[in-house]
């Protein structure tokens, strides 16, 4: 049976609420001030694969969107994320992060070091934006709706317990606060508007759960190769490599 919008949002932000990376015991320890500051560089690399494949994914999507309407109001994202002459975007506002945690950024936008799990993970999502329905690939992006308390709980976190964190290094999620709130009410209603029988409810639902999957993953190789047991894949990132300075360490 088909949901009301209401009945439908409520069952998206369920799955949030179980299922968001919010909840992963690697972001208790980075936000609590237990991580070293390999743990945290070792984030910086792997999540910056992140960052930087999503204006691609954008990009993906909106290759296959025939509604000028839709490309128009989709594309602030690139632009968010790999700036205008106005606004710097999100992945250099990464890699100053990156450079304040004593990585050369030059190495960390080589994407070199990256965990293979995480490159499966990111890879995943570009193909599954490229390769689904339109609804989801809008529907995977709804984490978005979560994001914010994450963001700010990020930033109170990591001012607490870091040396490193000033307003510079944490512009990044700074500027989510004030950007993902804008594109998740656009795509929420996109997704409630145009999931409008069951089985496209239930599409959007598993893709929201799919894009869950892909934080998570990448989470859970942090966890394995740098906390425990700690088990670094060969060609992944080993403390001391792509620092700024032999001082950094």
């Amino acid at each position: 049976m088909t949901q009301t919008h209401a009945e439908f949002e409520a069952r998206l932000r369920q799955i949030g609420a179980e299922r968001y990376h919010d909840l992963h015991p690697f972001h208790h320890k980075l936000h609590g001030g237990d991580c070293t500051p390999d743990q945290v560089r070792a984030w910086v690399i792997n999540r910056y694969y992140y960052q930087h494949s999503i204006p691609m994914k954008d990009a993906a999507f909106m290759s296959r969107v025939e509604d000028p309407d839709l490309r128009r109001a989709w594309r602030s994202r690139i632009e968010d994320h790999d700036g205008t002459e106005t606004n710097e975007g999100g992945i250099r506002r990464w890699l100053r992060l990156a450079e304040a945690v004593g990585l050369d950024p030059d190495y960390v936008a080589s994407c070199e070091g990256v965990l293979p799990a995480t490159k499966f993970a990111v890879d995943a999502y570009v193909r599954f934006v490229r390769d689904k329905t339109l609804l989801e690939a809008v529907a995977a992006s709804l984490t978005e709706l979560f994001a914010p308390k994450i963001h700010a709980n990020r930033i109170e976190g990591l001012l607490k317990n870091y040396e490193f964190a000033d307003d510079s290094s944490l512009s990044y999620f700074r500027n989510r606060l004030k950007e993902a709130p804008k594109d998740v009410a656009f795509g929420l209603q996109w997704v409630l508007d145009h999931a409008d029988t069951q089985e496209k409810q239930d599409a959007a639902a598993k893709a929201l759960i799919f894009k869950t999957d892909v934080l998570w993953s990448q989470l859970d190789a942090l966890w394995g190769a740098y906390v425990d047991p700690a088990r670094i894949p060969p060609g992944a990132w080993q403390p001391g490599e792509g620092l700024a300075n032999a001082q950094a360490a």
